[in-house]
């Protein structure tokens, strides 16, 4: 598996680059990718099918001069910023456990379940249908976008996020998984409190992506944050 640790200063150019390295895999013959980015600054992405309105407080966000993104996957709302690690995970559908998209979030799911498992010592849970946490308490939500050879897993862990920007920004999702059981967003999420290099050299280790990705796609990247990324109607089409 290749590497690429890659972070953008531009928020909407690390969604297209998520959307550039699955097409870049699935055009060409370069193995399976793992990417990892952290983000410097807030902003929200919610998924491809989310009304922004209804999972948004767009009010608190145009007064924080935080944008609001949405991504090609589905899921729901999050707010990246400092504090947040990023994964994304393009993998053959051929090493996917299940063409059911509840139990192929698995074939993500447990080899982080176990690699955070050593990380803190402690156990932690695969909840709902793609998230990991803690005592019932969530650090990390993933979402995919699956092609006809490839797959792309993607999420976030919440490593020392200020989760009070959260509760400012995000309204209560309109979809809840039952463990949740209406807890306000402080109360639902929790921080690793690791450090982020640990955290890449363990997702490293987890998925022996030793080998660094050479040729990134710049020009599909670029292609995708102009016709979609950047666009009012790609971000606020729902």
């Amino acid at each position: 598996m290749k590497y690429l640790d890659l972070t953008f200063a531009e928020p909407a150019v690390n969604l297209a680059c998520d959307e550039a390295l699955l097409d870049y895999c699935e055009s060409k013959d370069v193995g399976e990718v793992l990417r990892v980015w952290e983000p410097a600054d807030y902003f929200v992405v919610v998924g491809y099918s989310n009304k922004v309105a209804v999972e948004v407080d767009l009010a608190a966000c145009a007064a924080r001069k935080i944008p609001v993104y949405r991504r090609f996957s589905g899921g729901g709302a999050v707010l990246q910023g400092p504090g947040c690690l990023n994964y994304s995970l393009v993998i053959k559908n051929d090493d996917i456990r299940s063409r059911d998209v509840a139990e192929s979030f698995k074939t993500v799911l447990r080899p982080h379940q176990k690699l955070f498992a050593q990380l803190l010592a402690k156990p932690v849970q695969i909840e709902g249908i793609s998230d990991l946490a803690i005592g019932g308490r969530k650090f990390s939500g993933n979402s995919q976008h699956r092609k006809l050879r490839h797959t792309l897993f993607h999420g976030t862990f919440l490593l020392n996020l200020e989760l009070s920007m959260i509760a400012a920004t995000l309204r209560m999702p309109s979809k809840q998984p039952c463990y949740r059981k209406e807890r306000p967003h402080t109360e639902f999420l929790i921080n690793l409190g690791i450090d982020s290099e640990r955290t890449r050299l363990g997702l490293q280790r987890q998925w022996g992506a030793v080998e660094k990705l050479l040729s990134f796609p710049s020009e599909t990247t670029q292609r995708a944050l102009l016709e979609r990324y950047s666009q009012d109607r790609w971000n606020f089409k729902f």
